[in-house]
């Protein structure tokens, strides 16, 4: 598996979800995440109770300074989504030590494939192991509504 660089020092990885800070969550995501502008808050605060959820601390402060969000069964498939690094902790290999946090603890549930979407940071992706689809012609998504719509 690709290597990957050891967290900075000064942060931990968890996979409480009762240490994520849902406030700033949705703040990051609504706000400033392309896929999630607008997000309400209710709705974020589901998908963080239906998913397993990762967190990046400052072990100094205790604040939450990354996150990311994953959809399973913990058997067979994973959808990892909501992947967002804080602006002032960026730089750092954060988000791709998170993303490495993720794959290592969701390979120890024997899973056959974990996939996500990305615009822009298919780089971080591609570190950790992950690749472009092999037959996306095979792939189909069923849309209720694009966000923003009613």
């Amino acid at each position: 598996m690709n290597a990957v660089p050891p967290l900075a020092e000064g942060y931990e990885i968890s996979a409480d979800s009762a240490r994520i800070d849902v406030a700033r969550v949705h703040h990051w995501l609504s706000t400033d995440a392309y896929w999630a502008l607008g997000r309400e808050r209710d709705r974020q605060e589901r998908a963080i109770a239906g998913s397993l959820n990762f967190g990046v601390y400052d072990t100094a402060s205790g604040d939450q300074v990354a996150y990311a969000r994953v959809v399973t069964d913990l058997a067979e498939f994973a959808w990892l989504c909501d992947v967002y690094v804080d602006p002032a902790a960026r730089g750092k290999g954060l988000g791709t030590a998170l993303v490495a946090a993720v794959r290592d603890h969701l390979r120890a549930h024997g899973l056959r494939r974990i996939l996500l979407a990305t615009h822009d940071a298919h780089g971080v992706y591609e570190q950790v192991g992950f690749e472009a689809l092999e037959k996306p012609d095979r792939w189909m998504a069923l849309i209720f509504a694009k966000p923003g719509s009613a």
